[in-house]
């Protein structure tokens, strides 16, 4: 089984310097592209069927095609990292960011080459403090060795590339409010159109991707669209890091064909539950993705099949729910998070959460009534899709209607019972 991003990363120990790193085939990908006309190397990357793994899972050629290109074009033009790994139960960017900061950097380089962006930016969760020491290390040796800064290569392409350490906020995982904190401004998002591809940081043309979205691309690069395409074991291309959290036997991140099954993640790599643990359910990708339960883990874990499924891939980092854990409480906690960070931008999300908290706050105390369930409905349907400014709130809304759907019997037990049962 290949394993393209975590071939070089030995966790606990020190990330390959440049000299190891080029060593080991890196930076042949920077040096493949420049020989490259851009509209080429997009063409091998829409041809290698690589989607966004920051979890909306959009064709990432697709979005840089939509930026414009040639002598007319706006300019600067930016392509920036989202390193805001911000997302409940994820933690697989950081595994890339402390583990391999050179295999991001070429990946940078040649997506911004691709769509002929002059400056590029990481924004980095504040938390990851190893990892911003590490990027900040890679990049002075990116620039020693002339990857980076003008003339790349001896090339006519030029590109610098800064490292913003975010001041954190969940809200800056959505592109448009990442924007706005890096102009110095409150992370709000951004009413779309105009999209940030064509009017993005500073109103200029902007490509705004995940981490392991863009560690995919040098890999591509260097052995094709074909190569990238067989290593997964569906239509959606490439290798995936999965990750796993809760209570089983070797809770981890492994990085595995894209379409592995729940089952096998969850047995063979996480080892099962506990001893003394029954699995009720899981969030596949991520706090704001629906529950998933003991009848759907044979699903392959790809952005079709999740779909399908009624969830959605994410992030592909599972939150697992035990049979000794209170699914009304972790949902409280859940949504706890979701209103705390709501921006304020829009009265559906910052009302109607901090309403959600209160209820299922209620209903553990032993004060709920069975109108709060429809209550509770009524709130994960008003901030679905459409309804909301961004997309946080229909995140938040996806745990709470599928919780309330899977685990109805829990939430009459708290109503009837007047307390919670778990505690």
């Amino acid at each position: 089984m290949e394993t393209p991003l975590t071939n070089n990363i030995s966790p606990g120990k020190e990330p390959p310097d440049l000299r190891q790193y080029e060593n080991g085939g890196g930076y042949a990908a920077v040096r493949k592209a420049l020989r490259m006309a851009p509209a080429e190397v997009m063409a091998l990357v829409e041809e290698s069927n690589l989607r966004g793994r920051g979890g909306a899972g959009f064709p990432t050629a697709q979005k840089w095609s939509f930026v414009p290109m040639g002598n007319d074009a706006p300019r600067p033009k930016y392509l920036i990292c989202n390193a805001d790994e911000m997302e409940p139960g994820t933690f697989k960017d950081r595994l890339l960011l402390e583990g391999n900061p050179h295999q991001l950097i070429e990946g940078m380089i040649v997506s911004a080459y691709t769509v002929q962006a002059d400056v590029a930016y990481i924004f980095l969760r504040w938390a990851y403090k190893l990892a911003a020491e590490r990027l900040e290390s890679a990049i002075v040796e990116a620039y020693r060795q002339g990857y980076l800064g003008k003339n790349i290569l001896g090339s006519e392409y030029s590109l610098e590339l800064y490292l913003h350490v975010s001041a954190g906020r969940y809200i800056c995982g959505e592109e448009t409010a990442l924007l706005n904190a890096l102009e110095g401004k409150r992370a709000n998002p951004r009413a779309k159109p105009p999209y940030p591809q064509v009017s993005g940081l500073w109103g200029k043309p902007t490509i705004v991707n995940n981490v392991e979205t863009l560690c995919n691309v040098p890999h591509i690069v260097n052995r094709g669209a074909a190569w990238f395409k067989n290593l997964s074991r569906g239509a959606n291309g490439g290798t995936k890091l999965y990750g796993v959290s809760g209570r089983v036997k070797n809770p981890g991140l492994w990085e595995l064909p894209m379409g592995t099954s729940i089952r096998e993640i969850l047995e063979e790599h996480a080892g099962g539950m506990r001893d003394g643990y029954r699995f009720r359910g899981l969030l596949p990708g991520g706090a704001s993705t629906d529950f998933v339960v003991a009848d759907q883990l044979d699903v392959a874990m790809d952005f079709d099949s999740m779909q399908a499924a009624g969830s959605r891939l994410g992030t592909g980092t599972m939150i697992i729910l035990d049979d000794k854990t209170c699914p009304v409480g972790m949902l409280l906690n859940l949504e706890h998070f979701f209103a705390q960070e709501s921006c304020g931008w829009c009265t559906p999300c910052w009302s109607g959460l901090s309403w959600i908290e209160q209820i299922l706050q209620r209903l553990e105390e032993g004060s709920g009534q069975s109108s709060d369930l429809e209550r509770l409905q009524s709130h994960a349907r008003l901030l679905g899709p459409g309804h909301t400014f961004c997309a946080l709130a229909p995140g938040a809304a996806e745990p709470l209607q599928s919780g309330l759907k899977h685990f109805g019997d829990d939430f009459d037990r708290h109503i009837h019972e007047k307390r919670c049962p778990w505690r």
